[in-house]
């Protein structure tokens, strides 16, 4: 039996993509503000699950866009997140991005707290004193980490995106910032990761850029 493959131009991909997503959701339907955001992550990741998944704080869309545009920065907890943003929309909109995991302080503190390297960069993240939006896509630790920071009244950062993957406390740290009085977008559950947390980035600098 012949494979007969769909003719796509390579610029056509993407947007094809989206096409199948949406015939693919059928009669699904999304709350239109967060669409984008749940797109992406499903084009990302091609699991439909996210569309029950994904939690969105009230307002989160409104007061991370608004952050963007006042070039919040953005702190990831792998290299792996950091690397999959989108360069040239950050660029559009002066927007920079930070991973502290390999930095000597961090991995100094880590081994004399008997942490992990996660959790110490958030904290490097908190000393900043500017406003950022904090995206986890791999480490719990970094969930909890913020979490104790914002109890402690040590850091309020502008989002927190949540969406570590794995078995190990993943749920629970995952619960913990949905109490948390600070806007969120988190995958419920144990799905998520560093591309994950890396689309819905995307997704909210190309809203902020207009695309």
């Amino acid at each position: 039996m012949e494979t007969k493959l769909e003719q796509v131009l390579p610029q056509e991909i993407e947007a094809r993509s989206f096409e199948i997503i949406t015939e693919e959701l059928g009669s699904r339907k999304l709350d239109e503000k967060y669409a984008p955001i749940v797109k992406r992550v499903i084009h990302t990741t091609a699991d439909f699950e996210y569309v029950d998944n994904l939690v969105f704080s009230p307002n989160v869309l409104e007061h991370a866009l608004e952050a963007l545009k006042n070039k919040a920065c953005i702190v990831t907890d792998t290299k792996m997140a950091k690397a999959g943003i989108n360069a040239s929309a950050m660029q559009k909109l002066g927007v920079e991005a930070y991973n502290f995991i390999s930095d000597e302080d961090v991995v100094q503190q880590a081994k004399a707290l008997g942490s992990t390297r996660s959790a110490a960069s958030m904290d490097k993240a908190a000393e900043l004193n500017r406003p950022l939006i904090v995206a986890v896509g791999n480490a719990p630790t970094a969930l909890v980490r913020i979490y104790e920071l914002v109890q402690e009244g040590k850091w309020k950062p502008e989002l927190i995106i949540g969406v570590p993957v794995g078995f190990v406390n993943v749920v629970q740290a995952k619960e913990m910032i949905l109490q948390l009085p600070v806007p969120y977008i988190v995958a419920k559950g144990r799905k998520g990761g560093s591309n994950v947390a890396a689309a819905i980035v995307n997704a909210l600098l190309y809203l902020a850029c207009g695309r």
